[in-house]
């Protein structure tokens, strides 16, 4: 299994976040965590990265495990460099002074110096013409869409395996978002793994195999895509009815 989380809670101070979530991800699949704001999902992507919040000390219990390795104590750049998983993070969070070239190059800084980067690049522009369009525009005068393009390269040009997305339909027009799950959609097609976070729940249903549905730190409900789609009490909370 390449991802295994068992048991896992995440407190915020006093607050706990996750209570005790338990879920896997084999290599190859799509993986969707759907929930109301404020469920766990963020929490969930950013245990697995190792990241630690801004906002309050996490203390975590339980365990995540990488083909069968616990990563605990792994520190977040050998999550990226060493286990080869990346994280797309809500709302993008890319370099918007730096051009879209410079914010690809950054991502490859843990990289093998004899890795072959104009392969990955070559991919990142075949997957979004847009960017090999733009690469030397400023990344603060993309539109949106084209911000999360360079949000998903960016992970792509970490030499990643496994990625994690945190909402990358967020703020899209309909056809862009068609275009991204488009892209992500190919890159399944060629061995990535992928564990998605998204808030329209149809679509996200749709585009991957399993789901897990959060409510408010637990999980609630799981299964194969087409099962959850037709469950009655998903399609009430989660699908409009």
């Amino acid at each position: 299994m390449l991802l295994t989380v068992e048991d896992l809670h995440a407190n915020y101070g006093t607050i706990e976040a996750l209570h005790g979530i338990s879920l896997h991800v084999a290599e190859g699949e799509i993986v969707t965590l759907i929930g109301a704001n404020g469920a766990g999902k963020t929490t969930t992507l950013h245990s697995i990265m190792r990241l630690p919040p801004p906002e309050a000390p996490k203390t975590i219990k339980g365990d995540i495990k990488i083909q069968g390795e616990s990563i605990l104590a792994i520190p977040t750049h050998d999550v990226v460099r060493k286990l080869h998983v990346a994280l797309v993070p809500e709302g993008r969070r890319i370099f918007g002074n730096l051009s879209v070239m410079e914010n690809l190059t950054l991502a490859t800084y843990a990289r093998n110096r004899n890795d072959d980067l104009e392969q990955d690049l070559d991919q990142v522009f075949t997957l979004f013409p847009r960017l090999a369009e733009r690469r030397k525009q400023r990344s603060e005068l993309l539109s949106g869409g084209e911000q999360q393009m360079l949000a998903m390269g960016r992970a792509l040009m970490s030499n990643c395996r496994f990625i994690l997305l945190d909402e990358p339909s967020m703020g899209l027009a309909p056809l862009l978002m068609q275009e991204l799950f488009k892209a992500m959609r190919q890159l399944n097609e060629h061995g990535m793994t992928i564990l998605l976070v998204e808030q329209n729940a149809r679509v996200a249903l749709r585009f991957a195999h399993r789901g897990y549905v959060l409510d408010t730190g637990s999980i609630v409900a799981e299964g194969t895509s087409d099962l959850l789609l037709n469950d009655p009490e998903v399609k009430r909370a989660y699908l409009g009815g």
